[in-house]
Parts: C-alpha cells; sequence; structure tokens
C-alpha cells in the first residue's frame, strides 16, 4: 500500500482502467520539500552507469530506488519525480503496486497482467510468471516509459518486470534495498525539512496559529520526526479543535509515557479523540479489501447508512486518516503506513466474531452491487428489472454505463474482496455467491475476452473452495471454465486435464451436463492435438449420454463434430454417414439453416473423397436449403464452392455464372468466405458457460 502521499493530488489506484498512455500527475503539484532528494534522483537519470563506463551496453532501464520506512513521503517523492520527468517518456506512466496493504507480496505475474492492461494489451489467461514477464519486455521493447513500481518486497519482483531497453526509466519504492539488482541508484528517506514540515502542519491548521508561535509549530514538527503521516495527524487534530494551540498537542506528545514509534503515538492521540461511532467505521477500514474504500464498504462494515459512512470518511480525510483516490466516484484509500495500525485497533476493540460478521456485511453488500450492476445491462428482462426495482435505491445504478465505470474503477478492489473471502476460510457460501455475481458482471460489462485474466483467476478461486468444501458439482463447473480459458490461449495439454478432471468430478455429482460436457471438452482437446481417432470416441461417448436422454438438438451437433473428426483423420465414409445422421437430425428438428450446413459439409466430403458429380449434387440442394432459411453468407459460400467443383469437371462458363451469383449476393457484406468453406461450428463454451448451479437462487 502507498504511503500516506505529502502531496495532496492522490494517486490514481492501480488497475482502474486507464488509457494506455498514463499521464502523470497534474503539473500544479502541492508537493512540500525534498529539494535535495529530487535534484539528486534527476541527476542519477542522466549520469552514466557502470556498464557504459566499463564500455558495455546497459541490459536493462536504469532502476532508481527510493527507499525508506511507511509514512514518510516514499510514494509521494516518486510520483513527484515522474511528475516532473514525464515529459521526455512520450509513451507514457504505467504503475503497478508490489505489495498487498498487509505486506504480503504481490505475484508477479498479477503484476506483469497489470501492467500489459495498463498498456492496453490482451493478458493471457493463465499464463504463469516467465511468460507474462516475456510478455511485457516485448511489449516495452520499442517503447520509452517510466515504469513506477510501489512497495516492492523483494528485488525479484522488481528485475522480473524490468524493461531490457536502456531507453526506460523505473523508480522503484521499497523499504530496503533491491540486492541483486545492478547499478541501483538508491535514494534513502529520513524526515522532511523543518521548512516543509511547518508548511505541511499549516495546511490543516491554517497559517494564523503558526505565525503567532513559530517555534512551537517547529517544536511539533520536532517531536512528529518531520514525519509526513505523523504531521498529518497533527494536524488533523488541530484542525478539529481550532482553539488548541500547537504548543499544547507538542506538550501531549511528549508528556505521554509511550515510547513506541512517533507515528503510533500521534495515531492514538487522534484516534482516541474520535467519537465512539467513527472510531468504530475508522478501525473496521482495516478490512477493506486492498485497503480501497468506498461509502458502500465503510457502510458494510460498520453496519450504517451510505450517507453516514461518506460523511465519515470525508472526515477522515480532513484528519488525515486516508487520503481520496483519483477515480471518477467516490473512493479513499487506507495509508499503507496505518494500516497495521488499524489492524491492532480492530483485533483489540472488536471480537473476533464481530470482525467475522463485519467482513460478511461487507460481502453482502458487495454482492448485491455487483447483482444491481448486470442487472442493468438486462434491459430486455423484465424479471431483471423487477430484480432492481426491489433494490434500496442506494444499491441501484442509474445507468448502464454508471455501472461499468463502477466496475470499472472497483475492479482491483473486488478482486481482492474474492481472494480475502477464500482465504478466510469461514465465509464459503458468501464468497461463493460473490465471485458467481463478479464473474457475471464482468462479462457483461466487458466480455469475456477482455477479461480472460481475470475470470481465471476467480475460476481458480471457485476451484478451490470447491475442494475444501467437497462441492463436486461446483468443481467440474469451476475445472470446465478453467479448461475452457486453456484451450483459448493455446495449453491443450492442460485443457485436456481439467477436462479430465472436470469428466471425474461430474460423475460423482451425478450431473450429466457437466458429464457430457466435459467429455465433448476432451474430444475437442483431442481434436486439437490431431488425435482424431480419440477426438470421434469421446465425441461418441457424449452421443450415447445425449441420445439416451433424448437431447435431440444436441445429438445432431455432435454428429456433426464426429464427421469432422473422421474428415480430418480421413475416413470419409464414416464422415458422411455422421453428416446425414447429423441431416436427418436436424430435419426433424425443423432447423433449416441447420441442413444447409450440413449439407454444404457433406458436399465438402464427397469432393475430398473423389466424387464430384455427387458433391455438386448435393451443394446444389444445400444452395436451395440455405436460401429457404435467408442466409446470403452461406449461399455466397455455397455459390463459390460449385464454382470450384464445376471447373475442375471442365465447365469454366459455368462456373462464371456461379461466382457473379457469389459476388451479388455479398454485394455490402465486409468479408468474403474463404474458398467457400463453411465448416462446421463448433460450439462457444465460454468461461462463463459453466453456471455454479450450487448458488443460492436469488441471485
Amino acid at each position: 500500500m502507498a504511503d500516506q502521499a505529502v502531496d495532496t493530488g492522490g494517486v490514481p489506484a492501480s488497475g482502474t482502467g486507464r488509457p494506455p498512455a498514463v499521464e502523470a500527475a497534474p503539473t500544479d503539484s502541492q508537493f512540500l520539500g525534498r529539494t535535495r532528494e529530487l535534484k539528486e534522483l534527476r541527476a542519477d537519470i542522466d549520469r552514466a552507469g557502470l556498464n557504459t563506463l566499463a564500455g558495455r551496453k546497459a541490459p536493462h532501464a536504469r532502476v532508481l530506488l527510493i527507499a525508506g520506512r511507511p509514512g514518510f513521503g516514499r510514494t509521494a517523492l516518486a510520483e513527484e519525480l515522474v511528475r516532473q520527468i514525464a515529459h521526455g517518456y512520450p509513451d507514457g506512466v504505467l504503475r503497478a503496486r508490489l505489495a498487498e496493504p498487509d505486506g504480503t507480496r504481490v505475484p508477479v505475474e498479477r503484476a506483469a497482467g497489470h501492467l500489459l492492461g495498463e498498456l492496453g494489451l490482451p493478458v493471457p489467461a493463465g499464463a504463469d510468471e516467465d511468460d507474462l514477464s516475456e510478455a511485457l519486455r516485448e511489449a516495452l521493447a520499442d517503447r520509452r516509459v517510466v515504469l513506477l513500481l510501489d512497495d516492492a518486497v523483494d528485488a525479484e519482483q522488481v528485475d522480473a518486470l524490468l524493461p531490457d531497453t536502456p531507453d526506460s526509466l523505473v523508480v522503484a519504492v521499497s523499504g530496503g534495498p533491491l540486492t541483486g539488482i545492478s547499478d541501483v541508484r538508491p535514494c534513502t528517506l529520513g524526515g522532511l525539512d523543518t521548512k516543509s514540515a511547518v508548511a505541511l502542519l499549516e495546511r490543516f491548521t491554517g497559517s494564523v496559529r503558526v505565525t503567532v508561535d513559530p517555534r512551537s509549530a517547529e517544536i511539533l514538527a520536532e517531536v512528529c520526526a518531520a514525519q509526513p503521516a505523523a504531521l498529518r495527524l497533527a494536524g488533523g487534530w488541530l484542525a478539529a479543535r481550532p482553539t488548541a494551540a500547537v504548543s499544547d498537542l507538542a506538550k501531549q506528545l511528549r508528556a505521554g509515557d509511550d515510547e513506541g514509534p512517533v507515528l503510533a503515538r500521534v495515531f492514538r492521540l487522534s484516534y482516541a479523540a474520535l467519537p465512539g461511532a467513527a472510531a468504530r467505521i475508522l478501525r473496521l477500514l482495516a478490512l477493506a479489501p486492498a485497503g480501497l474504500v468506498d461509502p458502500h464498504i465503510a457502510s458494510g462494515l460498520a453496519g450504517c447508512s451510505v450517507d453516514a459512512a461518506r460523511t465519515a470518511l470525508d472526515d477522515f480525510v480532513a484528519l488525515g486518516f486516508l487520503h481520496r483516490a483519483d477515480s471518477a466516484m467516490p473512493q479513499y484509500e487506507v495509508p499503507g503506513c496505518l494500516q497495521p495500525l488499524l489492524r491492532a485497533a480492530a483485533e483489540s476493540q472488536e471480537k473476533p466474531g464481530e470482525l467475522q460478521l463485519a467482513r460478511a456485511r461487507m460481502l453482502e453488500r458487495t454482492v448485491r452491487l455487483l447483482q444491481s450492476c448486470r442487472a442493468i445491462t438486462e434491459t430486455d428482462s423484465p424479471l431483471a428489472r423487477e430484480k432492481l426495482l426491489e433494490m434500496p435505491k442506494a444499491l441501484r445504478f442509474p445507468s448502464p454505463r454508471a455501472a461499468e465505470e463502477w466496475l470499472r474503477v472497483r475492479r482491483p478492489a473486488l478482486l481482492a474482496a474474492a481472494r480475502l473471502a477464500v482465504a478466510d476460510g469461514q465465509l464459503d457460501t458468501l464468497a461463493r455467491r460473490l465471485m458467481s455475481q463478479l464473474v457475471r458482471a464482468l462479462v457483461a460489462h466487458f466480455g469475456t475476452q477482455a477479461v480472460a485474466a481475470d475470470l481465471y483467476g476467480v475460476h481458480r478461486l471457485v476451484l478451490d473452495v470447491a475442494e475444501r468444501r467437497d462441492l463436486p458439482r461446483e468443481q467440474a463447473a469451476a475445472l470446465l471454465n478453467l479448461g475452457d480459458l486453456d484451450a483459448r490461449t493455446g495449453r491443450t495439454k492442460a485443457a485436456l486435464a481439467r477436462y479430465r478432471a472436470a469428466l471425474d468430478a461430474g460423475r460423482q455429482a451425478n450431473d450429466p451436463y457437466a458429464t457430457g460436457r466435459a467429455m465433448e471438452s476432451v474430444g475437442g482437446a483431442h481434436q486439437e492435438l490431431e488425435d482424431y481417432e480419440r477426438a470421434a470416441d469421446w465425441y461418441g461417448r457424449a452421443l450415447a449420454q445425449r441420445l439416451a436422454r433424448d437431447e435431440r438438438e444436441d445429438a445432431a451437433r455432435l454428429y456433426g463434430r464426429i464427421a469432422t473428426a473422421y474428415t480430418y483423420a480421413g475416413r470419409y465414409g464414416e464422415a458422411l454417414r455422421n453428416w446425414s445422421s447429423a441431416l436427418t437430425g436436424h430435419r426433424r428438428l425443423g432447423d433449416v439453416g441447420a441442413q444447409a450446413r450440413a449439407l454444404s459439409e457433406m458436399a465438402r466430403v464427397q469432393e475430398y473423397a473423389g466424387h464430384p458429380e455427387e458433391a455438386l449434387s448435393t451443394c446444389q440442394e444445400a444452395v436451395e436449403w440455405a436460401r429457404r432459411a435467408g442466409d446470403l453468407r452461406l449461399q455466397a459460400a455455397l455459390q463459390i464452392r460449385l464454382a470450384y467443383t464445376l471447373e475442375r469437371l471442365g465447365d469454366p462458363a459455368a462456373a462464371r455464372l456461379h461466382r457473379g451469383a457469389a459476388e451479388r449476393l455479398l454485394d455490402g457484406e465486409n468479408t468474403p468466405p474463404e474458398n467457400g468453406g463453411t465448416g462446421e461450428t463448433e460450439p462457444e463454451h465460454g468461461p462463463n458457460a459453466y453456471e455454479i448451479r450450487s448458488a443460492s437462487a436469488k441471485d
């Protein structure tokens, strides 16, 4: 979590959907002090590195390290440096946070995926650390960027994200040295200079109290060790007491028996002065996912109204406990330096059961917001509109666009909430509902492809819960969805393993849909691996189940998939028999378009088998069915197929006529069919194709 910033402009929260070239902070910075540090850091950028002095090319971008304890303005200094130099890096500023609010190390793959998203590039779902790091380096190879890596836990994190080009710059913020990275330029922070420390106090107290007693202001700054976070809390305490003199606070801090860190002493003094209700809201903010809070989160944690929570959050900003995140809607950030203090206060003053209840309220509120966020996209559904009207007004979004913006801004916190809920282990029912609604909302607003990486992470969490709770049906659902994402990103062998595990879980759950879907997916994976005999065998197993359950539409489709596998294997007789069965099934269902496509594929197989006259007749029949179905694209594809067949039969004049007919049909279409091919349509099994069936029905 970022340190308490000295400047009051705020820093955009990571992962909020910024455009690829992220702008630096506004030019009217209110940053205070650090003149010497800024000068040294800027000089280090232009100074020749060790490799240059040795006559070698630099192996990676230059790394500037801003080190120091939390609360001393490390992040604020990094942001000010970036603001001053951003004009020299035309491809923008990229930011990533490498530690959770509790100090837990953020996995490299998550940070690399976030940075790829910042660049506007697709993030491969389920890719490992090495693949994502390599993808990031390739993306940055021809760019000139500033990479701000906040709260780095160790050198390995930073090293994995370093651009290979020396044209870029990395500004890393950490609590200590980054041993192992060559030519790192460190800048270790202490307190502010006295003038800047007093000026920071003035921002809260106003100039009068400092002007009438400047010596006391300097003493207070000294007592606070000129630490920006401590000075903000001290300034907030004074601002809330207009009649108190600066010397009064300095005396209280000096007279205290507590010899702990100055930040802890100022925090306890400010916290003790809060009304009981406000103090409870503040300490419960330690439970906020990713340290990001909005009025709904605060309301859910404390069990108060949204308006009361919003008022309390604004008061906390004025008192120096929080600062506002730069987003399109009210969002606040808990400074990382205060996280341990808030957590200690919560654990000492709240019973474990009360903390668990607060988490449950927060998750329940989040579930309902996600439900509202998704339902507003279903404008054609009377049931969705009815559900929306039943919700309290505070949980409704005014428009789909507002819901999408909320989801974009809150996305990092929502994903963090899912991870925390699963890690808790005692709130699995709420965690399952949260993940179900989160998947649906993300897909509804952004589409499966755009959020595939996030969905992969959520489905892995679903699998963790399902395995822990021995829920085979949900286990099968998660494995199917993970397998689909693996297959989409080319990890076919991994997908095959997922599908086989899903089949076992589906059988354990006695879920015919899951087992049928898994068998078909196993067949698809074998087909992708060019093992066509096994593909046809697994499709046949899925077909037998569909026939036993009298699922005629799926059975007709599976006949087509078996035929396609046999076609690839060169077994044209088997392929034609299965296409004939598929055609019979489509006729019984009255699906005219499917009949046309089946006839088209039969004609293709007949041509492959060396029977052009039969292919010509079948294709002409397919054209008639395509005309009845009103499918102009298919008609055009078939006309081109007829043209190719006629050319092979030695009738170029008739072939030209059919090509002309195809051109007329395609008039106004953007993309012509390729070589007259239609292909059997593969079923789309997106990551949200198989819902978690045991989720609460009211969702």
